[in-house]
């Protein structure tokens, strides 16, 4: 039997993912910092292990993951989220016969920080905002000239991006950012699965309702002709294999930009159809690409509710109401109920540091993965 570990288990993705492999016939195995999470009280789950968090000690957390491929025989390798910037220096480096599903190091970072990502862009010939480093004289200039984004180079789940008119003086910064000029325009978001530098798949989404600058409810789109242009040329451009999603904004002319690149899964991933998901994981070069569910509406229940909550007194409380009435839960499975009703109980550690930090579900919950310049953090235990 195929073995496959997931190196997160805790975000809806996670779950997303072992269920579309377990329907496969695969033992599917994760190795998490936290000791209970989401897809820990899922049954397509056989087994979770405790590991480092990198924010805690890289090196020993990178040994822990390629001690549990070996004792465990593990085939395939599938990093969850941002804990990829870490996972891929694995690359080169696991046994004869597992497969890592992501790009080498060296690609992963220089796509995932925010000023070499334009960089790259321009270097493919698609656009992207006019960008600089926060302490360069460009970035001055790009401040007095235009509305402008100030965001961290390593930034996540929106930490830290803070948005000025065009004249206000640059904020103080406490860590490596970049200066973005602001794109007026229409935010789109993709998830497409890559193969040798070849679109296999992709989910063009936008967000339905927010939690700061993060969707928790999300509703898929046809992908424009322009738009599908611009990630096919992003990726040949990089020869990109495995997961790549995008934050674009569409001008009043119909430009896309590209404002910035993860490169591993994102929400997208829940308009996938699980079998076609699992054959992509498990034969990236078959002859099927994956195919859609029908749905046009999915949702995280418990951060969608708490926003329809906050609005009860706005214009967006009957929007946000009819989203969460109306979304498919991306957790839910009748025959496989306990991720979602057990939810309460194994992400209490990150609903409480978000309550004692006022930072939002999906910052706290990525805490223990990303290395902040700088600034002081709270790792989650």
């Amino acid at each position: 039997m195929t073995t496959a570990l997931l190196t997160l288990g805790r975000l809806p993705k996670a779950l997303d993912i072992a269920r579309a492999l377990q329907g496969a016939g695969v033992r599917v195995i994760v190795a998490e910092p936290f000791r209970r999470h989401l897809s820990g009280a899922s049954r397509a789950v056989d087994q979770s292990f405790v590991v480092t968090a990198p924010a805690v000690e890289g090196p020993r957390y990178l040994k822990e993951l390629r001690d549990l491929v070996i004792a465990q025989k593990v085939d395939l390798v599938v990093p969850i989220s941002e804990e990829i910037v870490h996972v891929s220096a694995l690359h080169g480096r696991l046994p004869p016969g597992c497969r890592l599903v992501s790009m080498p190091q060296t690609a992963i970072l220089e796509v995932h920080h925010k000023g070499r990502f334009v960089e790259t862009c321009r270097a493919a010939g698609i656009r992207a905002p006019e960008t600089a480093d926060a302490t360069t004289p460009e970035a001055t200039a790009i401040a007095a000239r235009h509305d402008y984004v100030v965001k961290p180079v390593s930034s996540c789940s929106g930490r830290g991006v803070q948005f000025f008119s065009r004249g206000d003086p640059l904020p103080r910064i406490d860590e490596p950012s970049i200066i973005q000029r602001r794109v007026q325009g229409r935010l789109v978001s993709s998830f497409s699965i890559a193969r040798a530098g070849e679109v296999r798949c992709t989910v063009l989404y936008r967000g339905a309702v927010m939690q700061g600058t993060v969707a928790v409810c999300f509703e898929r789109i046809e992908v424009p002709a322009e738009i599908g242009d611009w990630i096919r040329r992003f990726v040949a451009a990089v020869g990109w294999d495995g997961f790549i999603s995008f934050d674009l904004i569409v001008d009043d002319d119909g430009h896309v930009h590209g404002i910035e690149c993860n490169p591993r899964a994102t929400s997208g991933i829940h308009f996938v159809e699980p079998a076609g998901l699992a054959e992509a994981l498990l034969n990236p070069s078959g002859s099927h690409p994956p195919t859609l569910r029908p749905e046009r509406l999915s949702q995280q229940f418990f951060p969608c509710l708490t926003e329809t909550q906050k609005s009860m007194f706005s214009p967006r409380f009957r929007h946000n109401l009819r989203c969460l009435l109306e979304a498919r839960e991306v957790t839910w499975k009748t025959s496989d109920p306990w991720p979602f009703l057990g939810m309460p109980y194994t992400a209490w550690n990150i609903i409480a540091l978000a309550s004692r930090t006022g930072m939002t579900f999906g910052e706290v919950a990525m805490l223990d993965f990303a290395t902040f310049a700088g600034g002081e953090r709270e790792v989650v235990e």
